[in-house]
């Protein structure tokens, strides 16, 4: 499915909507392209035009292509493509001709806002390579924070280069981003696999103020959160991850009963971690397979973590609950991670799925 949208932002404070928000989906299937149905629905001062796809549709099809959309310039319009990773949403900007994002942390906010702006978890810039890589990634929350990377919009940042680029078949370039070089595959059936690189395991590095006790690591060791002594082990993949399988009491989660919007904060902003955390809550259901959910730093709970899942198989290795390749469910659908011995990388593999095109005014 692709759809262009045209959307007037507004500040997220204001309580009235003014927008002119225009869309157009072209779907096909292998067996037909269906036609196009048009709708109008009239708001209180907004007006807003969809033209989606219908089996019931009498008109044509619609003409507009990810390339000559893609390609576009226009000024003082932002182009841009919505992707999802097992529903962790990005707005995704070409931004090779400029070394600097083409939009300000606080407009990513506005852009990231589910009521007032596009929507999305993140708002991530394609930028020239660097240090001899192919391409720079950077990334602002939906806070208006810059993580050092992120593994989901990694994935989706690989298959937009693809279209930018119109790349096909299996192909793999190199990302600098401020996790270090980071190496994506789009593989032959659309899925991409992602050399995560080494995790870090020293203490200092995570960063986190627990003391370590394996090796200069933090490895199943007790915090207190707003009084629940839970065991956590530390990770980071070029960004912190606080995991967790158990507490004092209760040596199994059960992660779909997890109160997340409460526990979540608290140890985003815990003491214990100078540069705050994310952090994944873990069920364990067999050693090659775990149940995970997650709250992020600077973005809250989301359907889905690509550098926490990989996380969560190191630290599930380290605590001696799983073997190094697990199927990781998130609530947005599956990840395969591997742990390799060999080189002590990380490699996650998962989808990354576009959802449409869009424009909207600077």
């Amino acid at each position: 499915m692709t759809a262009t949208i045209s959307v007037q932002l507004s500040a997220p404070t204001r309580r009235s909507l003014n927008s002119s928000v225009n869309l157009r989906h072209q779907f096909s299937t292998s067996h037909s392209t269906f036609a196009t149905l048009q709708r109008n629905f009239q708001f209180p001062r907004s007006r807003i035009t969809v033209s989606s796809s219908s089996s019931m549709s009498i008109d044509a099809p619609l003409k507009t292509s990810s390339s000559s959309f893609l390609d576009r310039r226009d000024t003082p319009f932002l182009h841009f493509a919505k992707f999802h990773g097992l529903g962790n949403d990005f707005v995704l900007v070409d931004n090779r001709d400029t070394i600097e994002p083409k939009i300000s942390p606080e407009k990513a906010v506005q852009l990231c806002d589910r009521n007032f702006g596009v929507g999305a978890d993140g708002v991530i810039f394609v930028l020239p390579g660097i240090n001899g890589t192919d391409y720079t990634m950077r990334i602002f929350n939906s806070d208006g924070s810059e993580p050092e990377m992120c593994g989901n919009g990694v994935r989706c940042f690989a298959k937009f280069v693809s279209q930018l680029e119109n790349l096909h078949g299996r192909h793999s370039f190199t990302v600098h981003t401020g996790a270090g070089l980071i190496v994506p595959e789009v593989l032959e059936d659309g899925n991409v696999r992602v050399d995560m690189g080494e995790p870090v395991l020293k203490a200092s590095d995570v960063p986190t103020k627990l003391s370590p006790n394996k090796d200069h690591a933090v490895v199943k060791s007790e915090l207190d959160v707003d009084g629940v002594i839970w065991n956590v082990t530390c990770v980071s993949m070029g960004n912190p991850h606080c995991i967790t399988f158990s507490g004092k009491g209760f040596e199994n989660l059960f992660v779909d009963e997890l109160k997340l919007a409460e526990i979540g904060p608290k140890f985003e902003h815990h003491e214990v971690f100078p540069a705050r955390t994310n952090t994944e809550f873990v069920q364990v259901l067999s050693e090659s397979h775990l149940k995970m959910r997650v709250w992020e730093r600077g973005a809250g709970a989301t359907l889905a973590c690509g550098t926490g899942a990989c996380a969560t198989v190191v630290a599930a290795v380290l605590e001696g609950r799983s073997g190094r390749n697990c199927t990781v469910d998130l609530p947005g659908g599956p990840l395969q991670i591997e742990w390799r011995e060999e080189d002590n990388h990380v490699y996650m593999t998962g989808s990354a799925e576009l959802v449409y095109y869009g424009s909207l005014p600077l």
